[in-house]
């Protein structure tokens, strides 16, 4: 997901060079037993009964007064379900390499206020980060699961104020390294601190996704944050998402949409609880393949513990609970092995290490 950079410029010319690590081991329990482990429809918590490391990090970044940049290598279970369905075109791609490769990027500040910044960096779309330790949830809404994460190309960004930052991206497409045709996409993110508690942001994607041996097809994608804080103890967060998707030879366009409302409430200066409420469609499986006629439609909710121990350790106890008209999840002992619904509760540890020099 998105990661904001300072944009000012630093008061002398030292580079400024910070090493940092992150580790977020977790176990969960999916009541629907599925019997391959693997858990649908996630990138987090995506094993069921197991201890595993949900992801695992390393990283560098440099800062001068005109340059940056951020390198970062990692691994584990929501690395592997996030980039499953990097494009093989060629004998050079695919996700053999790049899923270990979460950010490898460089930066130049042609004026002030100004960057231009290229390389494999997080895509500008969403409310949740890809590191589980800065969402106020620990497994991520289907709306986040279902829009870009990560991507290749290059971005400008802009702050001419200091609420408003504007970012226009050229990558390769939707959430892919390697390319798929020969086209490139096109992203944007606005985002505005209306005031000193409320915030919203505005991102979009345009891009053709189909491979190169099928018939072009436009994909627009658009979606609404906002953020507010009420108070000293409650934070509510909304995202609101539209997309559509249109065949070349075709008149009507398939859409999909999905929604996540969040509200955060701090019980101790180290610990809060989250609730959410969340909903998503796609009928015409666009985004999300199912393999069932009826395509892809759920809406559940979770509650969520949140504690740190200190600055760099975070223990967290998640339940979540999804439903849908259709049998979608899978489900050990129910009826054609699928069910309408699904539960699963989680714990998570994380660490988060930084040194700077």
């Amino acid at each position: 997901m998105w990661r904001a950079w300072p944009v000012g410029a630093q008061s002398d010319s030292t580079a400024i060079v910070r090493v940092g690590a992150f580790v977020d081991t977790y176990y969960a329990y999916d009541f629907g037993r599925p019997p391959s482990l693997d858990r649908a429809f996630t990138t987090q918590a995506a094993r069921h009964s197991e201890f595993n490391v949900n992801l695992a990090h390393v990283d560098l970044t440099l800062a001068t007064t005109r340059a940056r940049g951020r390198l970062a290598v990692q691994t584990g279970t929501s690395v592997q379900a996030n980039y499953a369905a990097e494009p093989r075109v060629g004998a050079l791609s695919g996700p053999d390499v790049s899923r270990f490769i979460q950010e490898a990027t460089l930066g130049y500040q042609v004026v002030p206020r100004l960057w231009i910044d290229a390389g494999i960096f997080f895509a500008p779309f969403g409310s949740e980060s890809w590191i589980s330790a800065d969402n106020w949830t620990y497994t991520r809404s289907l709306v986040a699961d279902n829009s870009p994460y990560y991507e290749s190309g290059a971005k400008v960004t802009w702050s001419p104020t200091a609420r408003l930052g504007v970012q226009l991206h050229v990558m390769n497409g939707w959430q892919n390294v390697s390319e798929n045709n020969a086209d490139k996409a096109l992203g944007v993110r606005v985002d505005y601190a209306a005031a000193d508690r409320v915030s919203l942001a505005y991102d979009a994607f345009a891009g053709n996704e189909q491979p190169s041996a099928e018939p072009g097809a436009l994909r627009l994608f658009q979606e609404v944050i906002a953020r507010a804080r009420i108070g000293s103890r409650l934070s509510l967060s909304g995202t609101f998402d539209y997309g559509i998707q249109r065949q070349s030879a075709a008149r009507s366009a398939a859409n999909w949409h999905g929604w996540a409302m969040l509200a955060r409430l701090a019980v101790t200066p180290r610990s809060s609880v989250t609730a959410r409420i969340e909903a998503y469609s796609d009928l015409s499986q666009i985004i999300v393949v199912t393999g069932q006629r009826a395509g892809f439609r759920a809406n559940g909710g979770s509650l969520t513990l949140n504690v740190a121990a200190d600055e760099a350790v975070l223990w967290r106890l998640e339940a979540r609970a999804l439903g849908s008209r259709d049998r979608l999840f899978a489900h050990a002992g129910s009826q054609g092995d699928r069910s309408s619904s699904n539960w699963v509760l989680v714990t998570s540890a994380s660490l988060s290490l930084h040194q700077r020099t």
